[in-house]
């Protein structure tokens, strides 16, 4: 396994941009609003027009179809889309484990999507993301609108999935706390490059 590697992408004037992540590595990424943090995952993730060549494990993404690409790669939105009625609809068989990781019973499942908070759809979304087994994670914002317990319970989820299968982790955050919490190196985004900090 080699992880992710990311050469020379560049997109709308922000580039270009070289990052290795190991697997098993989380790699905190921060900067401004309006800096380019979310295309950047979404270019990564082939998602936005972008030129350079990402790599996941000695493949490049340009050597699959997107939908197969997006499914190794798997990027979890600041904001998740939910398609059906309840729950359950959105889950193949999740884990009563990991349910209750996130604070969650079997219950859940039977909820409409229309009663979640944005909390909580926050972290099923998360849950939902690993149910594709992704080799590598690109995480936006995935604990920004939940208080410190959830905090805490989605950073631990996401730890054991990432060491517990060695996958490469890119974490966007704003807060600099949970940045130095979860990750081992550090960047800011500019237009011109990925400053280690």
């Amino acid at each position: 396994m080699d992880g992710l590697r990311i050469e020379e992408l560049c997109f709308q004037g922000i580039g270009p941009l070289n990052l290795s992540v190991s697997p098993g590595e989380c790699v905190g990424l921060y900067g401004p609003s309006g800096a380019g943090k979310t295309l950047f995952l979404r270019s990564i993730a082939d998602l936005d027009p972008h030129e350079g060549r990402v790599f996941l494990d000695g493949t490049e993404s340009a050597e699959m179809a997107g939908s197969e690409w997006r499914r190794r790669v798997g990027l979890l939105s600041a904001e998740s889309g939910w398609w059906f009625d309840t729950v359950a609809d959105h889950f193949h068989s999740p884990a009563p484990a990991d349910l209750e990781a996130l604070g969650f019973g079997p219950e859940v499942m039977g909820w409409s999507v229309s009663r979640l908070s944005t909390g909580e759809r926050q972290r099923l979304a998360a849950l939902r993301l690993l149910e594709n087994r992704p080799g590598a994670l690109l995480l936006d914002e995935p604990s920004a609108n939940l208080d410190p317990e959830n905090i805490d319970r989605v950073e631990r989820f996401l730890h054991t999935y990432r060491t517990g299968r060695r996958i490469a982790v890119i974490w966007v955050s704003h807060d600099r706390e949970q940045i130095k919490r979860v990750s081992a190196r550090r960047f800011l985004l500019t237009r011109t490059g990925l400053l280690e900090t």
